[in-house]
């Protein structure tokens, strides 16, 4: 039975009942009352097991609709990227990124070469030099020491 309908026949039997002068209480058939709250309390686990059914129902379909808008996203976005990919303008610009890529690194590779080739001409230098001054501290301690041993002979 349906919980508006009792409610409503509890308002009648409110509104068929007798009211108690100077008082605002009133007179109600207490049989009628009672098998109207007997039916109630039929009625109302009923209408929420319904109702909790019903929301149920809905946060499945809900779920289901959000699985499938998902899934749609999903593809249309597969497509969009399959058009990308053979559309000639973005094979074109592949393409062009490609050999960019590979005259940077060729690039690159020669930046190195030569900076390794600088490198190793200025520590070739750097050794003549070197060379150079021990020869030079060489000679000067030979002669130091050869003026030290005769003393004589810077007369």
């Amino acid at each position: 039975m349906d919980i508006l309908h009792l409610i409503d026949r509890l308002e009648e039997l409110f509104n068929d009942s007798r009211p108690i002068w100077f008082t605002h209480s009133v007179v109600m058939d207490e049989d009628r009352l009672l098998d109207l709250i007997d039916q109630m309390r039929v009625a109302i686990p009923e209408e929420i097991k319904k109702s909790q059914q019903l929301l149920s129902q809905k946060d499945r379909m809900l779920a289901q609709a959000q699985e499938e808008a998902n899934r749609t996203i999903a593809l249309a976005r597969e497509k969009a990227d399959k058009v990308v990919d053979k559309d000639p303008i973005t094979q074109a610009a592949q393409v062009r990124a490609d050999q960019i890529i590979a005259q940077t690194r060729q690039e690159c590779d020669q930046i190195k070469r030569d900076a390794d080739d600088y490198v190793l001409k200025t520590l070739q230098d750097m050794q003549i030099e070197i060379d150079k001054i021990s020869n030079q501290v060489k000679n000067g301690i030979v002669t130091i020491e050869s003026t030290s041993k005769n003393p004589d002979s810077t007369k």
